[in-house]
């Protein structure tokens, strides 16, 4: 992912002077960005989006939010509702000036959705897209109707007026591989042989980066998918690459299933996110393989997830502070809803289209991801409430949670 360099920030200010009857009347001085507006202004108790009712009072119109589904992860239901909810109304948003909706996994739905929203007047679309095609068939509609469109934690690399909100996705895959090696030594595994288990790569740009990541760490290519047969210096041997369409953990948990058959001597297994690894480990589970003895991976710090890196069946999981994507995301509408200029400090980067595909770069705000592991466990996911310590601790057992200082 390419990142752009710093520029001055470019905000609308100033008094406009009005004659009348040979008197100069200063107007009320126009909206103005915040000079400390950036990727690093959220925080957990949402303090920083009351500075923005200024803008919101400012603006024009009503912001739509099309969230993709309810299965694919927990999170949209669990949190990116809640979440948004929260950063609108901390903003100074009122019931009638945002609307949030979820797609239910169908394309056509959230076509619709959209189509709505603007009918209602909507000048910006935050939408999490179901895939690439609805996404660009939502953010033509945009265009061609005037209204921003930000795309929310699934790219979209068509048009203009496009922004991208989401983490540093080749970063995050980058520490699924590094979790992923680290935990194959810690764990002891010899001669590693590994089967990957990419994310939806057929509709979602974003699981291609993970991959990117993963793959430059583990294996050394900055590529999608991976030779089978490939070794690394690790004594590792790659005996597997199959991608879970859609991301759609029954899917994986077949895939697996049907290598896992194949070729007992898989022992080592790399996962885009949690719902692939907790597939996974159920299959491994199935075969009555222990605790600790073949790695998966994973990102979104899932319940389930914390779990399974609780209990040993899981090296870690990516954690992607949704609160903060949320106050990013609505923070990026409120400047966009009021016609000015997004800070440097928040549109911080670009992301661009996979090699081969077409598209072109858009502007970005990206966020910083964390691996999460039992040792950081109670200092990051618990501390934030993002995991529910009393249901975590419920399904991995409580002397789980004390070990890992959770109580």
């Amino acid at each position: 992912m390419k990142f752009v360099k710093s520029v001055p920030v470019l905000m609308v200010a100033g008094l406009v002077a009005l004659a009348c009857g040979g008197n100069n009347t200063p107007a009320t001085p126009a909206a103005v960005v915040p000079s400390d507006l950036s990727i690093s202004s959220f925080t957990q108790d949402f303090s920083y989006m009351p500075k923005l009712k200024s803008l919101v009072s400012a603006g024009k119109g009503m912001v739509g939010v099309i969230l993709p589904d309810t299965t694919s992860s927990t999170r949209y239901v669990a949190y990116d509702l809640p979440y948004l909810t929260k950063a609108f109304q901390m903003a100074g948003y009122t019931s009638s000036q945002f609307k949030i909706d979820n797609a239910q996994g169908q394309e056509a739905q959230q076509l619709a959705i959209a189509q709505a929203d603007i009918t209602a007047g909507a000048t910006v679309l935050i939408v999490d897209p179901l895939n690439s095609t609805v996404g660009s068939q939502i953010q033509k509609l945009a265009q061609d109707k005037g209204v921003k469109f930000i795309s929310y934690d699934r790219a979209t690399f068509t048009g203009t007026n496009t922004y991208y909100v989401s983490f540093d996705n080749v970063q995050v895959g980058k520490l699924i591989g590094q979790g992923f090696m680290d935990c194959v030594s810690s764990w002891g595994v010899k001669n590693p042989q590994v089967f990957t288990l990419n994310g939806g790569q057929n509709s979602d740009p974003n699981a291609v980066d993970f991959a990117k990541g993963y793959n430059s760490v583990v294996w050394g290519d900055n590529i999608a998918r991976e030779t089978v047969g490939k070794t690394n210096s690790a004594g590792m041997k790659l005996v597997g690459d199959q991608v879970a369409t859609d991301w759609k953990n029954d899917v994986g948990g077949t895939i697996f299933q049907q290598a896992f058959t194949a070729n007992p001597a898989i022992n080592a297994t790399i996962e885009a996110n949690d719902g692939l690894a907790n597939a996974v480990i159920q299959v491994l589970k199935n075969k009555n393989v222990k605790a600790k003895t073949i790695p998966t991976t994973g990102q979104d710090a899932s319940l389930d997830g914390m779990v399974n890196v609780l209990t040993d069946f899981q090296c870690g999981s990516v954690y992607k502070a949704v609160y903060l994507e949320a106050q990013d995301a609505v923070a990026l509408a409120t400047v966009l809803r009021a016609s000015l200029t997004p800070p440097s400090g928040l549109v911080n980067g670009t992301t661009a289209p996979p090699s081969g595909t077409t598209g072109n770069s858009q502007p970005a705000s990206l966020l910083v991801p964390l691996w999460t592991t039992k040792a950081n466990m109670a200092s990051t996911v618990i501390k934030d409430a993002f995991v529910d310590k009393a249901a975590l601790c419920s399904k991995a057992g409580a002397a789980a949670c004390t070990a890992a200082g959770i109580s």
